[in-house]
């Protein structure tokens, strides 16, 4: 019920921009979180926007670097990437969940609903 797309190999401090889309329910009223998860760690959180859109959350290791963001015409939440690094490698999920986004919320057992992930790659 959730795709996400944007994915791919880019180079270090490069951009990319992720997008998840939804189709059967609309984005807006739940909140959105993006997640990744590399092979053999534990999937962790990268960001999240509520339902209402005047709360945004990311981790300190991303802030600064992406900004999350939905469009709610066009059902959709995107993640801008920005300064790449080969760290932020992984497969990226968007989730939606019925709790606020928030640093305690930002968790993905609060989340109901997944995507099949996009691969993002940072490499030279």
């Amino acid at each position: 019920q959730l795709v996400e797309s944007g994915g791919g190999l880019v180079q270090p401090g490069g951009s990319l921009r992720l997008s998840c889309a939804a189709s059967r329910f609309t984005l807006d009223y739940w909140a959105i979180g993006w997640f990744r998860q590399v092979p053999g760690k534990e999937r962790e959180a990268v960001s999240c926007i509520s339902n209402s859109n005047d709360i945004t959350y990311s981790v300190d290791s991303v802030k600064g670097r992406f900004a999350i963001s939905r469009d709610n015409a066009k059902n959709t939440v995107s993640l801008q990437m920005n300064s790449l690094k080969p760290e932020d490698t992984g497969v990226y999920y968007c989730a939606a969940s019925s709790a606020d986004c928030s640093r305690e919320t930002l968790r993905d057992d609060n989340y109901d609903y997944w995507g099949q992930g996009t691969q993002v790659t940072v490499s030279s």
